[in-house]
């Protein structure tokens, strides 16, 4: 008996899980307010190091050995 309520209970979940959702006045409300995200001024972004291929690698190889940032940078800049 309990494993056919159980059973039941598992079914109507997982039936409940994959019913569609139908649009609420919150849901109005919630998808219009995404909206001044999308129109707002873009984030400035952090410049990169702009590195090629070869000084990514250094950079790896300089992190595999902990050295410090700062310092394989200056040094992977330098070699150009």
């Amino acid at each position: 008996m309990k494993l056919v309520a159980t059973t039941i209970a598992l079914l109507f979940g997982s039936a409940a899980a994959f019913a569609p959702q139908y649009m609420s006045h919150s849901a109005v409300r919630a998808s219009s307010s995404q909206q001044t995200v999308v129109f707002a001024e873009p984030k400035e972004e952090e410049g990169g190091l702009d590195l090629d291929l070869e000084e990514m690698f250094d950079m790896f190889d300089a992190a595999d050995k902990g050295e410090d940032f700062d310092k394989a940078i200056k040094d992977v800049k330098k070699e150009k």
